[in-house]
Order: structure tokens, then C-alpha cells, then sequence
């Protein structure tokens, strides 16, 4: 019953040696725009809207630095988008802010532009729910909640007293919900259910726009007299200085407007091929439309004149200005503008929603890239059968529902937790790139045309993070910073253990001279002598076998090898060594990767056949390639069975002097899944314990050479 629940929610496996496979999930330029531009294209909704309100304040207008606003929001949005362009470029494999700090500013300053892009990701799946529940809610009359919602006292609106923010919260998480289950079946299939929400807002947004600007065309001396006496009277209430500084602030504050834009170069592993043109276009889908739209709607509230209503703070600025250009529209009696202004706010809601995919598209991949690095538990790394990144998905979902309830679903301080940590990694990937260009000037006769882009772009990414950091530091500023250094803490900490077990595992191999590193500068044998060694190495079946299960070559499983040999002497008359090729996110990036990797497998396979040969001992061995260790290996084990019905399977697993919470988590008890498999399937299964002290290494005997193959 649970196969079959499992197959209708996420999906039936999907083959990954087929070309196909990778051809079917892969994005075309519109559905990476629709999956990964929604985060950017739904910013639209909330950033300009956080930008109007810092300059028409109660009892204060300065509308007239909305001109200024617009013509700013647009040009960032060109010169980051252009940045992004050039990292595309020279990381034509993806992952973003990360990979680009770690290669061109070091390990430590990518760890850090990681850490913030895990918790800007979250924070991206909480603020877009949010806002789209925000403009759900906004649709429906408080009445329909009962005399509670009525009674409650306008402090307490938008807290847990309220029974309308609790309904809200309830059905934002059923939502998070819903996407992890969409994410988890895959990133294609969940785009594509969303494309026609996308399609509405785009359309309606178009719509607005045009009528709202184009429609005061004609007003145009009049506006502009009217502005340039509001600015007059700004400079004249602030000073120069005083303006300048409410502008930066207006500015930084509804730095929301880009967060969305470093999607794009960190899924390009996810877009069809050629993968760098498809991710180029891309980007300039999401920066034209982007640019058009934020720039587009802070216009549009200066020609308008649309201003906060103050009654009712948590009233969304675009539904105002909808309410404003589109309500009065009527044809006949059909009310065509209420209609429309409720199309719009569907879709603006439905595009936010959906707009918290580009959490779950990138949040995993960029675990999944820290995790291959050691930076993040390996787990991490690993594909579902479905071929997602199902524990990142899991883990963006759930974390992202704990930052729901604790701000109570607040979208002013979402946007300004959520907007700090993307200017991190947008000045660390902007300040690498600078570097590199000053680096390799001699390499890049172009150099010049893209470095000052890249220095503007520092330079605009470090004014909103301050500026965002000091003026919100307090409201939940604080608690971003302070969780982003918790992460990188803890990512060093992980990043330390497994430099520790990676070291004493090469004190194994140190201790265990390799013998077919000796052998291989002695004389090649004759072909006489390698066809008396091929008839030796068959193995008679009529006699006890062994099947162990290795991983890469090296002294691990060379003493394994002989730990089983000198736990049953002389018993067994031949060696099976068995191995799966695991797929995760690093490989998984093309047919080609999966052929190298199975290359490397067999590699590593024939010379444990070698070795045990050098033994004296037949050997033989095979592989299988897929997901999950232990899924494959059951199915290595029922075919050998078969073959060897003598056969006992074998494998080791580390098991640490100190067995606590941290060392399960980041180490998976692979040996021991794959013998309950086996022992529920009627095979026979032992595991071999390796025990590690961090401090000393593996707790082995080391023989020499000599007492090896006396053994």
C-alpha cells in the first residue's frame, strides 16, 4: 500500500542510463524563465511596495523620488543581471554564488555566500507564501471569519489572536506542503504546473501597466510640474543631504525587488542543452521582464497617485493601484474591472505561491554542492529515485515552516530577513568576479568591458546590505545574521569531522603498502603467462565464495579483504568483489558523466581483482549503477546467489569510538541496510566492523607485503 501511495504522489522511477532521462527533465529558455523567474518576477509584488512606503509616510509625501526609484530599480536589475550573465560564462556548469566564491575567493568565503544562499532560499519559499496568503486574504471579507475576526483589535491584526492570520498560516503551510511533494517528483513536472499561473500574472500585469502609464501620457506636463514642486519641497523640508539619504534608504529597503536574479546561474545544471546559451537567455527573459514590471508599477504609483493606505497597513500597494486603474472598468452592467482586478491579484497570489520553487529548485542543488565539498552532510548529495534531490527538499520544506510560525507569517520582516542574505552572496560573487577579471586581464583582451560592471555592482550590493542591516537590525535583521552564522559555523564543524576520517583513512593506506604500485614498474608479463593467470582466477562454484562489497580502491578494502581471510583461514576459494556506481548530484549532469563514473568503478574493481589475485586467490568482480547503495546491492546479491549457492556476503562499515547523534547523521550505516535487505531476501550477510579513532586512525593491524600474502 505504501509502494502504491508512494508512486501516486512522487512518481515511478526514472531510468538513468537513458539519454532520454536527461533530455525529458532538462528546461528549455520560457520554462526556466516560468521556474526559476517567478522568484524575481514575484519580488514585484513586495519590493516596490517596501521601497513607496519609506517616502510617503503619515503626514509626509515625497512621491518625487519615485521617478528616481524607478529608473534605480531597473538599472540594478540590468547591471546584476549582466554580472550574472559573465558568471554564467566562466561557470558554465552552474552553482552559482557558491562555486563562484569558492573558486575565485577561497573555500571559507564560499562556505559563508553558501550559508547565506541556504537561508536566503528558505526565507525565499516563507516570504513568497506569505505574500501570496497576504493577497489571498486580502480578497476575502473578514466578515467570513465570524464575529471574532470582527471584535479583534486592529494591534492585534496579523497575530496569532487574530483567527484570520491562523487560517492564513494553516493554509500557507499546506502549501509548502504541496511543493515539496510537486519537487520531490521533479523540477519539469512541478514547472510545468505552474506555467498558467505565470502566463495570468504576466498578461495582467502587461495590462496594468500599459493602461496606468500609457494612459498619462497626455498628463505629462502636469505630472512633471507637480513632481518637480514635491521635490522642491523634499530638498527644502530634508536638505540635499537629508533626500539623498531618504532615497538610499527607500532604495536599499526595497532591495527585495532582487533576490530573485542569482537563480538563474545556479540552475543551470537543470536547463537543456547547450546549457550556458539556454541559461543566457534566460537571464534576459527574467531581467527584461523583471525591470519592466518593478521600474513599470513604481511609476505607475507616482501617476496614479497611489499611497499607502495607513488605516490598513497590511493593504498590498498593487492592490490599491489595481482598485485605482482597473476598478471603475465596466461594460454595460458586467462589473469587467472588479473581474480583472480579481484576475490580477489571483494570479500576483498564484505567481507568489509558485514563486517559492526557486527555493526548492536551488536551495537543494546548492546543499547538494556544499555536501559534495564535505561542507554539509553527504546525504545531502544524494538523488531520490525520481532523480531530485529529495532530503534538500525535505529539509527547505520544514525549515521554511518553522520560519512561517515564528513571524507569524509577518511579510515586513520576511522581506527584510529574506533580502540581507542575498546581497552576501551578490557582493561576494560580484567582488570574485572583479578579481578575476583583474586577475586574467592578460588572458581576456575584453577585460575592461566587464570588470567596471562587475565594481558597480559591488558597490550597489554593499550599500543595500548595510544599509538594510543597520536601519532593520532590530526588527529581524538580527536573527538572519545570527542564523547565517550559526550555519557557517556548524559547516565547519562538518567540514573538520570528515577532513578527520578522510586523514585516517589515508593513514590506512599509508600504513598498508599498495603491492600493484610495486608491480607496476616491474616487466610486463607474456601473453603465455596472462592466459595461465586468467585460467587460475576462474572461480569453481562447487566452493565456499566470498562477495565483498568495496568502494574505491584503496587500503579500506584491502583490509577488509584480510580481516576476512583471517577470520576464516583457508575457507574460502574464491573472491567476488562487488561495487555500486551511486549517481548523485555531482554526477548526475549528462549520459556522459554516468559512462565516466561507471568507467571509474571498474577501474577501481579490477584492482581488487589484481590484488587478490597477487594473493593467490581467483577473484572476479561487478557493478551495478543507480541511486541507492542498497537497492542495487539486493539486486547484485540475488543474481550471485544464483551463481555462487555457497556464497556469503560481506561488508565493512565504519563504526566510530564515539557513537553519538553527529556521527550517524553524517555518516549512513550503508553495510548494515544492505544486510537487512539481504537477510529478508534469504541471502547470507556479514559486516565487518572498522573501527576509527579520529586521533589514532583505524584500529587494524597493518601487516607488511610479506605477511599478506602468507596470509
Amino acid at each position: 500500500m505504501w509502494k502504491k501511495i508512494r508512486a501516486f504522489l512522487f512518481g515511478a522511477p526514472k531510468d538513468v542510463h537513458s539519454e532520454k532521462t536527461f533530455h525529458s527533465i532538462s528546461l528549455v529558455a520560457m520554462l526556466a524563465w516560468v521556474g526559476l523567474g517567478a522568484d524575481g518576477l514575484s519580488s514585484s509584488s513586495y519590493g516596490p511596495d517596501a521601497a513607496f512606503r519609506e517616502i510617503m509616510t503619515p503626514g509626509h509625501d515625497y512621491s518625487s523620488l519615485a521617478v528616481f526609484l524607478a529608473v534605480g530599480t531597473a538599472l540594478t536589475v540590468f547591471v546584476i543581471s549582466y554580472a550574472y550573465s559573465r558568471i554564467i560564462e566562466q561557470f558554465p556548469s552552474g552553482g552559482g554564488g557558491y562555486v563562484v566564491a569558492t573558486k575565485l575567493l577561497g573555500p571559507k568565503f564560499g562556505v559563508v555566500s553558501g550559508s547565506a544562499l541556504l537561508v536566503d532560499y528558505v526565507l525565499t519559499i516563507t516570504t513568497s507564501i506569505a505574500a501570496g496568503g497576504d493577497a489571498v486574504f486580502y480578497l476575502i471579507p473578514r466578515g467570513w471569519f465570524g464575529r471574532a475576526a470582527l471584535a479583534i483589535s486592529p494591534e492585534d491584526i496579523g497575530t496569532w489572536l487574530d483567527p484570520v492570520q491562523r487560517t492564513k498560516v494553516t493554509i500557507e503551510i499546506a502549501s509548502i506542503g504541496l511543493l515539496m511533494i510537486l519537487n520531490i517528483r521533479g523540477v519539469k513536472e512541478s514547472v510545468a504546473a505552474i506555467t498558467p499561473i505565470f502566463a495570468a500574472f504576466v498578461l495582467t500585469h502587461a495590462v496594468l501597466l500599459v493602461i496606468a502609464i500609457g494612459g498619462h501620457l497626455g498628463d505629462v506636463g502636469a505630472v512633471t510640474q507637480q513632481t518637480q514642486h514635491n521635490l522642491h519641497s523634499t530638498i527644502g523640508s530634508l536638505g540635499a543631504v537629508g533626500a539623498l539619504a531618504l532615497f538610499v534608504r527607500a532604495y536599499s529597503l526595497g532591495g527585495g525587488t532582487y533576490t530573485g536574479i542569482e537563480a538563474v546561474s545556479n540552475g543551470v545544471p537543470i536547463m537543456r542543452e547547450p546549457r550556458t546559451r539556454t541559461a543566457k537567455r534566460t537571464m534576459a527573459l527574467m531581467a527584461t521582464s523583471l525591470s519592466i514590471t518593478a521600474g513599470g508599477i513604481v511609476l505607475a504609483y507616482l501617476l496614479v497617485h497611489v499611497a499607502p493606505d495607513f488605516s490598513d497597513p497590511t493593504k498590498p500597494m498593487n492592490a490599491i493601484l489595481l482598485d485605482k486603474v482597473a476598478g471603475p472598468w465596466r461594460l454595460g452592467n458586467w462589473r469587467a474591472g472588479y473581474w480583472f482586478v480579481l484576475v490580477a491579484l489571483c494570479s500576483e497570489a498564484g505567481l507568489l505561491f509558485i514563486a517559492a520553487q526557486a527555493g526548492f529548485v536551488d536551495g537543494p542543488r546548492v546543499m547538494a554542492n556544499m555536501a559534495v565539498d564535505s561542507w554539509l552532510p553527504h546525504r545531502f548529495a544524494a538523488l531520490s529515485e525520481r532523480l531530485s534531490m529529495q532530503n534538500g527538499v525535505m529539509l527547505m520544506g520544514f525549515t521554511s515552516i518553522a520560519a512561517l510560525l515564528y513571524t507569524h507569517g509577518n511579510v515586513e520582516k520576511l522581506v527584510v530577513m529574506y533580502s540581507i542574505n542575498v546581497f552576501v552572496t551578490f557582493s561576494l560573487s560580484n567582488l570574485g568576479m572583479a578579481r578575476f577579471w583583474v586577475r586574467h586581464r592578460s588572458e581576456h583582451a575584453d577585460w575592461m568591458r566587464h570588470l567596471p560592471v562587475h565594481v558597480i555592482g559591488l558597490t550597489l550590493c554593499v550599500i543595500i546590505l548595510i544599509v538594510t542591516s543597520v536601519v532593520k537590525f532590530a526588527v529581524g535583521g538580527w536573527l538572519t545574521l545570527a542564523v547565517t552564522g550559526l550555519l557557517v559555523t556548524v559547516c565547519f564543524w562538518i567540514k573538520k569531522h570528515y577532513d578527520r576520517v578522510v586523514a585516517a583513512i589515508r593513514r590506512l593506506d599509508l600504513e598498508l603498502a599498495d603491492p600493484l604500485e610495486e608491480a607496476s614498474t616491474a616487466p610486463k608479463p607474456s601473453v603465455a603467462n596472462l592466459d595461465e593467470a586468467a585460467a587460475s582466477s576462474r572461480i569453481d562454484r562447487k566452493h565456499p565464495v566470498a562477495v565483498l562489497f568495496v568502494g574505491g580502491y584503496g587500503g579500506l578494502g584491502r583490509h577488509a579483504l584480510l580481516t576476512l581471510l583471517r577470520m576464516f583461514p583457508g575457507h574460502f576459494k574464491g573472491i567476488v568483489f562487488c561495487s555500486v556506481a551511486v549517481i548523485d548530484s555531482g554526477v548526475f549532469k549528462g549520459i556522459d558523466e554516468v559512462h565516466a563514473l561507471e568507467k571509474r568503478t571498474h577501474e577501481a574493481l579490477s584492482k581488487y581483482v589484481q590484488y587478490a589475485g597477487w594473493l593467490g586467490l581467483p577473484a572476479e568482480s561487478t557493478f551495478a549503477t543507480g541511486i541507492e547503495v542498497a537497492v542495487e546491492a539486493e539486486k547484485i546479491a540475488t543474481e550471485l546467489i544464483q551463481k555462487y549457492p555457497k556464497g556469503l556476503f560481506v561488508a565493512g562499515q565504519l563504526i566510530f569510538d564515539e557513537d553519538t547523534f553527529a556521527t550517524r547523521l553524517l555518516h549512513n550505516e550503508t553495510a548494515f541496510m544492505i544486510q537487512r535487505r539481504l537477510q529478508h531476501a534469504g541471502v547470507p550477510m556479514i559486516v565487518l566492523p572498522v573501527r576509527l579513532n579520529l586521533k589514532e586512525g583505524p584500529r587494524l593491524a597493518a601487516p607488511s607485503l610479506t605477511e599478506e600474502r602468507a596470509a
